[in-house]
């Protein structure tokens, strides 16, 4: 389900119905329907599971770890690449990068702390 999810820049509706289908298949997997009124963290923790959105964060920061920790990578030069010219009018698309720093900002990362994210501070 989170498959390739390292590079989705992700919006809020797109979070809610990942959550919900994620939740639609836990109480499948449970054998509960939506009537039982059973609570969603009580099913997950039955199975051992993490919230979704926590894991797909995770796969982000780790991603991110990973391409911060090679120097000469394709990817990290394109994420400091800026475009030249005029903008289109509206409101822009998110950048994988900002998701990335929202992220960091919520786990109380900076940039030396990278390769706590790859490894889990096993270092």
């Amino acid at each position: 389900m989170l498959l390739g999810s390292e590079t989705w820049p992700i919006r809020k509706e797109n979070e809610v119905a990942l959550q919900r289908a994620a939740m639609k298949i836990v109480r499948w997997v449970c054998g509960v329907k939506l009537p039982d009124r059973i609570p969603s963290k009580g099913l997950r923790e039955r199975l051992g599971l993490d919230d979704i959105i926590l894991v797909l964060q995770q796969n982000r920061l780790q991603s991110y770890g990973h391409i911060l920790q090679k120097e000469d990578i394709w990817v990290k030069k394109c994420m400091k690449y800026e475009v030249e010219g005029a903008r289109p009018r509206g409101r822009p698309k998110k950048a994988w990068r900002e998701i990335m720093e929202k992220d960091c900002q919520t786990r109380k990362l900076n940039r030396d702390d990278y390769w706590i994210v790859i490894d889990g501070g096993s270092r």
